[in-house]
């Protein structure tokens, strides 16, 4: 049976109740109009997801049994690295809430050389908590009970410049695509970038080949930044990961 599943901040363990925090109590009662007695699973990043019953539910607060605790989550057998320019509107949040139900484990937001949208700190640190929430609620819907892991905010030169075992770039004029590429070994992670709404510029696909990223296109089309990294995301699970 499927239940509503809810992320919680806090150690979680069998034969324990807890009281949930004021955002999962508006979510159960408003949203999902949860009673006593109904059952949901319960997740923190641990890698195991916990069911629950509801023993008290209220508008200000909702305390839950924690009744059985599943075996661990299998760790991916491909470690992806999304590296994901800024984009508008809720672009960033759609390619972002898409890429962890495909089972990215790590996004880092980019700021690429033509970038639109420009923030300041104080607004990029606000999204980043919306970011880190989007990621939650896409665990939540997809059944993850990791959480990918959301790095802070850098530039294309700072992030191209870390140690990469094996690196794609999206490109439309490549000549490389994905089922040209070797499969990266185990014990690899697999680091991938695309280009922003205006696209990667030339020096930048070159800064990145030095850096040992492979240019790769995905096809004939030139996609929308939004589009291009989900699109790679299922064709890399369908061909090393766990889409086989």
């Amino acid at each position: 049976m499927k239940y509503n599943r809810i992320y919680q901040d806090i150690p979680l363990q069998c034969d324990t109740e807890i009281t949930l925090d004021a955002g999962a109590t508006h979510h159960l009662t408003r949203v999902l109009r949860c009673r006593i007695d109904d059952r949901i699973e319960l997740f923190n990043g641990d890698g195991h997801f916990y069911t629950a019953g509801i023993q008290e539910i209220s508008k200000r607060q909702t305390v839950v049994r924690i009744t059985a605790q599943s075996s661990l989550e299998a760790d991916p057998p491909l470690d992806i690295h999304l590296g994901l320019p800024l984009s508008k509107g809720q672009r960033m949040d759609f390619a972002m809430q898409k890429a962890v139900e495909l089972g990215v484990s790590v996004i880092t937001p980019l700021v690429t050389e033509h970038t639109a949208v420009k923030l300041p700190e104080k607004r990029l640190q606000q999204k980043q908590q919306h970011w880190q929430q989007v990621i939650i609620s896409a665990c939540e819907q997809s059944g993850r009970c990791r959480l990918p892991l959301l790095h802070p905010t850098v530039t294309l030169d700072a992030w191209s410049q870390q140690q990469v075992s094996y690196g794609i770039v999206l490109d439309p004029q490549a000549d490389n695509t994905l089922a040209s590429l070797p499969a990266p070994a185990a014990e690899m992670t697999l680091h991938l970038v695309c280009g922003p709404e205006g696209g990667l510029s030339n020096s930048e696909i070159v800064q990145l080949s030095q850096h040992d990223f492979i240019p790769v296109r995905l096809g004939p089309r030139v996609l929308r930044t939004e589009t291009a990294p989900l699109a790679a995301i299922a064709a890399v699970q369908m061909l090393w990961g766990d889409f086989r």
